[in-house]
């Protein structure tokens, strides 16, 4: 059974998602504020996690930033929750390493679609392949154990930077639009956008490319989409 980690300050929300989410099929711990909802990952080791922005003292960024931040948490799935609508809101969060976000109010039925498109991507990276290690220019891939190393150094990636990086680098050289790298990295989710792919591909850059401005790996071509480098 999946185990969902809901933190929310709005007792209400809390208790209406784990009511949903339980009536699904997940358990469900909840937390308030994000101190607790850092102890609470420690503790209980959620499979995913439902992270409201606006939480009193450490706000949901900040607890996505120290999640993101060691090994142990890097690749715990989050989908944000935020009350603002303001597209800026929704950047910051996917640049500091959430997997998606939901604007309050939300269709709770949405949401669970969410939770579950995001665990069966994560399912999707740990499944057997017959390509086991990609190395490019100092860049190396196990898609067996998930991990990743530019020159040497470990690089933690979030479960959606992963799949991005591992569906580009098994196709080095081909152009994708933005619509393909949806179908490809998110399947038939409607709710991602273009700007999101552009946002998560940018995190993506920050965290392997030694300079973001001119990468090696994840190339922009103009007027089209993105590709991994040429493999010669």
């Amino acid at each position: 059974m999946k185990k969902i980690l809901v933190v929310d300050d709005e007792k209400d929300i809390v208790e209406l998602l784990s009511y949903n989410l339980k009536k699904e099929g997940f358990a469900v711990i909840g937390a308030s504020d994000g101190e607790s909802a850092l102890r609470q990952v420690k503790n209980h080791r959620p499979d995913l996690m439902i992270l409201d922005l606006m939480l009193p003292g450490m706000n949901g960024l900040d607890v996505c930033r120290q999640l993101r931040r060691h090994p142990q948490t890097a690749g715990l799935p989050i989908i944000m929750l935020t009350a603002k609508g303001e597209e800026m809101d929704k950047i910051i969060g996917l640049e500091i390493g959430a997997d998606d976000y939901m604007t309050k109010p939300f269709s709770v039925k949405e949401l669970i679609a969410r939770v579950r498109s995001l665990l069966r991507r994560l399912g999707e990276l740990q499944k057997p392949s017959d390509q086991k290690e990609f190395a490019h220019g100092g860049l190396k891939i196990n898609y067996a154990s998930c991990s990743v190393s530019v020159n040497g150094r470990v690089v933690n990636l979030s479960p959606t930077e992963l799949k991005l990086l591992f569906f580009l680098s098994r196709n080095p050289g081909r152009v994708y639009s933005r619509n393909q790298i949806i179908d490809h990295v998110w399947g038939d989710e409607t709710f991602i956008t273009d700007r999101a792919v552009d946002v998560h591909i940018r995190r993506l850059r920050s965290q392997i490319e030694k300079d973001v401005e001119n990468p090696q790996y994840i190339l922009t071509v103009r007027g089209f989409g993105y590709k991994f480098a040429d493999i010669q």
